[in-house]
């Protein structure tokens, strides 16, 4: 085997995968649900978006918060228990190295965890009546086991991140757990190979992230907007990115700032801030993605919204 085969950079690999389930999706009863027009469908064309294009998404994401805010709290309550139930097992097996790793992996996975309310402003854009049952729609989508291999795809990544993250921690100040917490901080922050650690465990962070955010961005809201199987809502969803680097960039940022300020106090700010980006999400679609019955349609219009 040649040196160029063993040695394979994450973009390879995953892209490399989503071939391989791309594969897999088309040989599946998933199929049977497109019917030859479905399958010929034209791809939609990408708008150029700026940041006033974020700023109105997440306006719209307020005010479908506001719209239903009773529901959404209700299913959002699940987020900061299952953040305290995470730090219980980090700070009790001794894993205080993975504890930031798995804090900032939450957006690695975000994106799986809002997709009920994607479907809540999904159907809020159609006029229709919303409760915190509808968010539990999704299984009902034809394209519901496209939405659950692409979850199934993050949760590998995000797993990847963890073992990646381990990997820095035992080269630096590894590979024995630390003594204590404090110890911990006290060595990351004022020894060589604690900054080593920042740094570098930052940078292969940023790649994982990017691979998330490129095929992830407007893949779940499309999958449920429109049954087009896997890989063509990644293709378009690298495509989104590919057309609007800067902005899409912005758009990371402001998800990552986001669920970083929602941890804190004890992870019950994301009972507001996952229902504000998920919402939010859903509009960033809309303006994004444009499908050829859209044509006539304004930006963020119901129009084509099934």
């Amino acid at each position: 085997m040649a040196n160029g085969d063993l040695i394979r950079n994450p973009f390879e690999w995953v892209l490399d995968g989503f071939r391989g389930v791309s594969r897999v999706v088309a040989s599946t009863a998933h199929a049977a649900h497109l019917d030859e027009d479905a399958v010929e469908i034209a791809p939609p064309e990408i708008r150029r978006i700026e940041v006033a294009d974020l700023k109105e998404a997440l306006r719209r994401g307020l005010e479908d918060l506001g719209a239903f805010r009773t529901d959404v709290f209700f299913i959002c309550i699940i987020y900061p228990l299952a953040g305290l139930v995470l730090s219980q097992l980090v700070f009790g097996n001794r894993l205080v190295p993975l504890a930031f790793p798995l804090a900032s992996g939450f957006a690695l996975i975000g994106p799986v965890a809002a997709v009920g309310l994607y479907e809540m402003s999904r159907r809020h854009e159609r006029g229709d009546d919303i409760t915190w049952w509808d968010a539990f729609d999704v299984v009902r989508s034809p394209a519901f086991g496209a939405i659950v291999l692409l979850a199934i795809w993050l949760g590998i990544i995000f797993l990847v991140w963890l073992g990646a993250a381990y990997a820095i921690y035992s080269l630096t100040l590894g590979p024995e757990p630390p003594a204590s917490i404090m110890g911990f901080v006290s060595d990351v922050f004022t020894t060589a190979a604690g900054w080593t650690m920042i740094v570098v465990g930052m940078g292969v962070g940023f790649c994982f992230a990017l691979i998330v955010l490129t095929i992830s961005v407007v893949s779940f809201p499309m999958l449920l907007d429109r049954d087009v199987g896997l890989a063509g809502a990644v293709t378009t969803s690298v495509r989104a990115v590919r057309e609007n680097p800067r902005t899409m960039a912005i758009w990371g940022l402001i998800v990552a700032g986001s669920l970083a300020l929602g941890m804190l106090p004890a992870f019950l700010g994301l009972i507001v801030v996952m229902p504000v980006l998920g919402h939010a999400t859903w509009h960033l679609y809309r303006r994004v993605v444009q499908w050829p019955d859209e044509a006539a349609q304004p930006i963020g219009s119901a129009a084509g919204s099934e």
